[in-house]
């Protein structure tokens, strides 16, 4: 089972401090100018994305005359529970940052902990949470060449302990959309190819997780403009995210116009992908190529007959 993470109640006092801070009124420029520090620090508190300090919250309490014991104590547990260490950290720990997908190795991570389910197209590469430790290996060591070994390893198997919260007990939902030319293009080699199809045609089993194919001759569709996630929050920890990364680093949107602008583009190539019972049939076809039968152990389940 996956612990939780700080992301969650990070989120949620964040929120809670801006609602504090309009209902009184306040601009963020009023509010640093009172606790003598830049408004970019009380912006980050309140969008979650800064590590609270207990001293900055209680000077924002006494500022928005927050006199109940129960809301001045909710508050502060939520610093505190904001402050612990998530389960990533030892993976992530002496792996220095690096744009590309390193930009803050945790932050997805917490994001994902606390996400009831995801909504991904994957373009080239599968999902992480997809992915075989071979296979990701051989991804990790592509996209990151100046890294060691030892730095490649902790990340997959970081990686890899992503995959538990399949297996949690409220599983995490998946609803994946895969561009074909994911499973076409060769990572690591055949045999790893091999592997990780078997997986993906496992993981299909799984009676919260949802894998359907966009064949090639679905044709190009907006969304072929790049891979992304939208990572569904439970209400009480915040709104939904998107997450994406390329060459300049990863880009987390999480504007009500910005989601929404996803969820319709995955909402069409929804619409484009082949049903469950297509997307196995093409799948196995694959498994067929890289691992004809007679040369490795056939793959025979009575719902690909």
């Amino acid at each position: 089972m996956v612990a939780s993470g700080p992301a969650g109640p990070r989120r949620r006092l964040g929120a809670e401090l801006r609602r504090l801070r309009t209902g009184k009124g306040l601009h963020l420029d009023a509010v640093a100018h009172q606790l003598r520090c830049s408004a970019s620090k009380i912006s980050r508190l309140e969008t979650g994305k800064g590590i609270p300090k207990p001293a900055d919250v209680r000077a924002l309490i006494r500022l928005y005359d927050v006199t109940g014991d129960a809301e001045r104590e909710m508050l502060l547990r939520l610093v505190r529970e904001s402050r612990t260490e998530g389960w990533w950290q030892t993976y992530t720990e002496g792996v220095a940052p690096e744009r590309f997908f390193l930009d803050a190795p945790g932050r997805y991570a917490a994001l994902e902990t606390d996400a009831v389910g995801l909504r991904s197209f994957d373009l080239s590469i599968l999902n992480g949470v997809l992915q075989t430790e071979d296979y990701a290996r051989a991804v990790m060591t592509a996209q990151l060449p100046r890294r060691s070994s030892e730095e490649i390893d902790q990340l997959v198997e970081m990686r890899m302990r992503r995959q538990e919260a399949l297996h949690r007990p409220v599983p995490l939902r998946l609803d994946m959309i895969v561009d074909e030319s994911a499973l076409a293009r060769v990572v690591g080699s055949r045999s790893v190819m091999a592997a990780q199809v078997r997986w993906l045609l496992d993981l299909m089993d799984l009676p919260t997780v949802s894998i359907r194919l966009v064949a090639f001759d679905a044709g190009i569709h907006r969304a072929h403009m790049g891979h992304f996630v939208i990572l569904e929050i439970p209400d009480d920890l915040g709104s939904d995210v998107v997450y994406f990364e390329g060459h300049a680093g990863e880009s987390f949107l999480d504007g009500p116009s910005e989601v929404d602008a996803y969820d319709d583009v995955f909402a069409e190539v929804s619409g484009l992908a082949l049903d469950a019972r297509a997307s196995r049939a093409a799948v196995r076809r694959y498994l067929d190529d890289y691992a004809p039968r007679g040369k490795a152990q056939p793959y025979d389940r009575v719902q690909d007959q």
